[in-house]
């Protein structure tokens, strides 16, 4: 009897039979396109799964986060500077009352209490130029 080495799998080659195998691969490439095919279904409603699943995730935590309305807010940061790498000067806003905090890694510091708010500043005359503005007048510029 002789043997045959396939990978890890020895086969006794009397033993296999040979006219079922080959009508199983003359039906092989009909049996291949359905099977494709319903792979190919299977893959894309799996990943339509995944989008709807990650969609609803983002609903619910948007739906179920804690926390006053953005309309209804008692503290928001005002203004920032960065006076550093890490460092940075925040105006706070808390009710009625403004603070002047330094934040640096690990660390947030009281510099200052204002009592009196302080007041909004003036609204500039014209907003800086966008990037399309500008793309459009360098254009202008460098090709005429």
């Amino acid at each position: 009897m002789s043997v045959v080495r396939r990978g890890a799998i020895l086969l006794p080659l009397p033993l296999v039979p040979w006219p079922a195998l080959a009508a199983s691969t003359a039906a092989a490439p009909a049996a291949a396109g359905a099977s494709l095919a319903g792979e190919l279904l299977r893959v894309v409603l799996s990943l339509a799964g995944v989008v709807v699943l990650i969609l609803v995730a983002g609903w619910l935590t948007r739906r179920l986060q804690g926390g006053a309305r953005p309309g209804a807010r008692r503290l928001r940061c005002i203004e920032s500077l960065n006076v550093g790498v890490k460092e940075r000067v925040l105006l706070v806003q808390v009710g009625e009352r403004q603070l002047l905090l330094g934040v640096a890694p690990g660390r947030v510091s009281t510099l200052h209490v204002l009592e009196a708010p302080l007041p909004e500043p003036a609204a500039t005359a014209a907003p800086a130029p966008g990037f399309a503005q500008l793309l459009a007048q360098l254009r202008r510029g460098s090709g005429q």
